[in-house]
């Protein structure tokens, strides 16, 4: 802040809850899965195909880069709608970290709040009418999740027709 104070991401302190600190946890949160499925789609790889490159003379970067990553991109795609799935759902670690302000500002470091945090910390106390604006959140967080998962599903699809050859 002392030095980027100028650039509207960084105009705020740093001091406890806000985006950037809620944005590393949750990182931290996704990495196992979609390392985990990243990892399997790399086994999946046929022991043959990968022998088969370096027996055409590639070194091995241009094994990984040509024939690794093109032949498990279907997989590696799936972990990251998989990641960005759980991610958008996770509502106690970002309702404790991001601060829970219902302010809209470009700073990192400032407190905001996501609507899966919202409805968590909100719910319990609502009467009749915010009861309402929850659902209608709750409907939007939905809609946001399914159309993801819908876009992640048609580049995956797009990518095994591209690098697997598969109709």
């Amino acid at each position: 802040h002392s030095q980027f104070g100028w650039f509207p991401l960084f105009s705020t302190d740093l001091a406890g809850p806000g985006m950037a600190p809620a944005a590393l946890v949750l990182a931290i949160m996704i990495l196992p899965t979609v390392a985990a499925i990243s990892v399997d789609a790399f086994r999946r790889i046929p022991y043959k195909v990968k022998e088969a490159a370096y027996g055409m003379g590639t070194t091995r970067w241009e094994a990984i880069l040509k024939v690794m990553l093109p032949t498990a991109s279907s997989g590696l795609l799936a972990a990251l709608v998989l990641g960005f799935g759980r991610a958008l759902g996770e509502t106690m670690a970002l309702a404790m970290l991001i601060g829970n302000a219902n302010q809209i500002s470009l700073s990192l470091f400032s407190p905001a709040n996501t609507l899966a945090s919202l409805l968590a910390s909100t719910f319990p106390e609502a009467g009749q009418l915010e009861v309402q604006a929850l659902m209608y959140a709750a409907l939007v967080l939905l809609v946001i999740t399914f159309i993801v998962n819908v876009l992640g599903l048609a580049v995956q699809q797009y990518t095994i027709r591209k690098f697997e050859g598969k109709k």
